[in-house]
């Protein structure tokens, strides 16, 4: 690893409030497959996301399996759903600022990868993986429980808002009349792991654009940023 890129991370190891023994896990946890197209020896973090994921999921169940204990399944999997989302992973990236430390082409910067919601949410996954591969389970708990404690805290007393569709219908609706549609523009990956990318219009007219690992969470992303927009419209 060059020198200025260990310097790089070491600083980024003081915002985690995490020494990693073999810090190449952390530098991997940041490396977005399209490096790959510019070096075939690089290794990315899709692997680390895969497992993080899965880190993630559970450290989350075990929470809220304790915390509910008279509560039914459907009750769980909601309340996870709200925390482990895209925009909540995203949220947690850009209070590291995550962006500025991932290695991507220049390709990909180019399209705003350092600001992408997947890039950043797949990110933290990686990290989780690369901490729990470095120092253990309970390591990797104590930093899942301090960074996602508010958006923790937010689940459990329902502030956080995942419908964003349905908060944009009722928004316009305060305008008039007007059709809301969704597009979906492309798709690309792995079938077990495809993004789906989409476009929402208000008669017709783009207003936002959203991405995710499922249709409707690209759709709710756009949502967001066509609600975004409006609000930045308006004030």
């Amino acid at each position: 690893m060059k020198e200025n890129r260990e310097y790089i991370l070491k600083k980024l190891e003081d915002k985690l409030n995490i020494k990693f023994k073999d810090i190449n896990l952390l530098n991997t946890a940041l490396t977005h497959s399209s490096c790959v197209n510019e070096n075939k020896s690089i290794e990315h973090n899709e692997r680390l996301e895969f497992l993080g994921d899965s880190i993630l999921q559970l450290c989350i169940s075990e929470l809220l399996f304790n915390k509910y204990k008279d509560m039914p399944e459907g009750f769980l999997t909601k309340k996870r759903a709200l925390i482990v989302c895209g925009n909540s992973l995203y949220n947690v990236a850009r209070k590291w600022d995550i962006g500025k430390y991932i290695n991507m082409s220049k390709g990909e910067e180019m399209t705003g990868g350092r600001t992408r919601i997947s890039i950043l949410a797949d990110c933290v996954e990686a990290i989780i993986a690369a901490i729990y591969l470095d120092q253990g389970y309970d390591s990797a708990k104590s930093f899942i429980i301090e960074n996602f404690k508010e958006i923790i805290e937010k689940a459990h007393s329902n502030e956080i808002i995942i419908d964003y569709k349905t908060k944009l219908q009722e928004t316009i609706q305060k305008f008039g009349e007007y059709i809301i549609e969704y597009n979906l523009t492309g798709y690309e990956g792995p079938p077990h792991r495809r993004k789906f990318f989409t476009e929402v219009l208000i008669d017709s007219v783009a207003k936002g654009v959203g991405e995710g690992y499922s249709k409707k969470e690209s759709e709710q992303n756009a949502a967001k940023e066509a609600l975004q927009n409006l609000e930045d419209k308006y004030e």
